[in-house]
C-alpha cells in the first residue's frame, strides 16, 4: 500500500448499487466472474470440494445480507475474498485444521532453505565469476510448456509444494490475483507472500528443468 485511500473502480461502483438494489443480474455477474475461483481457495482451507461448496454458499449469502455494509476501502473482490478467507479458516478450523494458516505460512517462510541449488553457483573463491551462475536457468520453448504432458508436470510440481507455498504460486500465477490480495486473503506479511512465491517459483521450475533434460537425453 502506498498509503493514498483507495479509490473504488466505476465497475464496482455499479456493481454494489445494483446488489443494494437487489439487481439479480448483478449477482449473476459476479457468481460468473468469482465462483470457480472462490472453489479454489476454499479448497485450501476445507478436506473436500462439498465441504468447499458449502463454504462458498454461504460467502455469498454473506456478501448479500452484508452490501449495505461494504464501505468501498478495499476492491470488491478483495471484500468478497476475505469473508470467502474467513469463513474457510473457520470451517477449516472446525474440522480440526486447528493451525491457522498465516501460521503455517510464517513458519515456512522463517524456514532457511535453499531455492536453489548451491552448485549451481560459482564457488566464492572462482577467479573469473565468484557467485554467478554456473547453470543458469533455462528458458523453454513456449509451445513445450503448453503442452498437455507439461502441465501435468506443473500440476505434480503444485501438489508436491508445502502448503503455504501451494497456496501463494496458485493464487499470484494460476489465479493471476496481485501481491496484495494474496496477503489480505491468506492473512500474511509482504515480505512473507514475496518469500513463498520465490521458494515456490523456484521448485515448479526446478521440476520443468528435470522433466525437460530427461525428454532431451530420451531423446538424444
Amino acid at each position: 500500500m502506498n498509503g493514498e485511500p483507495f479509490q473504488q473502480t466505476a465497475d464496482d461502483a455499479a456493481l454494489v448499487a445494483a446488489l443494494r438494489a437487489g439487481d439479480e443480474q448483478a449477482f449473476v455477474t459476479l457468481v460468473d466472474r468469482y465462483n470457480a475461483s472462490m472453489l479454489r481457495i476454499a479448497r485450501l482451507y476445507v478436506r473436500t470440494p462439498a465441504l468447499a461448496e458449502e463454504v462458498v454458499q454461504e460467502t455469498w449469502l454473506a456478501v448479500i445480507q452484508g452490501i449495505d455494509r461494504f464501505e468501498g476501502r478495499s476492491s470488491l473482490k478483495t471484500w468478497i475474498m476475505r469473508i470467502l478467507a474467513n469463513r474457510a479458516r473457520t470451517r477449516g478450523a472446525r474440522e480440526g485444521r486447528t493451525v491457522p494458516f498465516s501460521a503455517l505460512a510464517t513458519a515456512d517462510a522463517a524456514i532457511g532453505e535453499a531455492s536453489v541449488e548451491p552448485e549451481r553457483f560459482r564457488a566464492r573463491d572462482d577467479g573469473e565469476w565468484p557467485y554467478h551462475w554456473a547453470a543458469p536457468p533455462r528458458d523453454w520453448p513456449e509451445e513445450r510448456l503448453l503442452a498437455g504432458e507439461t502441465l501435468q508436470v506443473i500440476g505434480g510440481a503444485l501438489d508436491e509444494l508445502p502448503e503455504s507455498q501451494r497456496a501463494v504460486i496458485r493464487l499470484r500465477d494460476v489465479e493471476g490475483w496481485d501481491a496484495e490480495e494474496v496477503c489480505e486473503a491468506l492473512q500474511i506479511s509482504a515480505g512473507n507472500q514475496r518469500v513463498l512465491l520465490h521458494r515456490a517459483r523456484a521448485k515448479v521450475r526446478a521440476a520443468l528443468e528435470r522433466y525437460f533434460m530427461g525428454d532431451m537425453a530420451t531423446a538424444a
